[in-house]
């Protein structure tokens, strides 16, 4: 096969499975994440759902637009072996972008959570009922 034809099959491989991992991994994390998103909400199920929604549509814009920039290669390709493995590593590279998008997600909404729950704690459940008087000692 020519240099040309195995960068046409090393690209369609690419995008499919890019594609595909995407789509999974958007469905996985938007199912898993609603429990996560009603905590932080506060039982909010309606702001909750939006939330989660804006956060895939961000994932598939983020993920898809990386996947798209680095598709391109400029290595000839020779052989089936060298299609494999340019396509091995831009996957990788498309795995780690997608853990570490994930896992910044994670810790921006974990940090407000707790925000969250803090402001919570800072009003007390029941106003006060009564004043204690200190009385003066002597």
């Amino acid at each position: 096969m020519a240099s040309d034809q195995l960068s046409i099959v090393a690209y369609s491989a690419y995008l499919v499975i890019s594609i595909g991992l995407t789509v999974w991994v958007a469905r996985t994390l938007s199912k898993a994440g609603k429990v996560f998103l009603v905590d932080v909400f506060h039982g909010n199920t309606e702001l909750s759902a939006a939330v989660n929604h804006l956060l895939v549509v961000g994932f598939y814009l983020l993920n898809l637009g990386f996947v798209a920039l680095f598709m391109t290669t400029e290595e000839p390709l020779s052989s089936s072996r060298a299609v494999f493995e340019l396509v091995a590593m831009k996957i990788g590279i498309v795995l780690l972008v997608l853990g570490a998008l994930h896992m910044l997600n994670l810790y921006i909404l974990n940090k407000f959570r707790r925000r969250s729950a803090l402001e919570g704690q800072q009003n007390p459940p029941v106003p006060p009922q009564f004043v204690t008087r200190v009385l003066p000692q002597g």
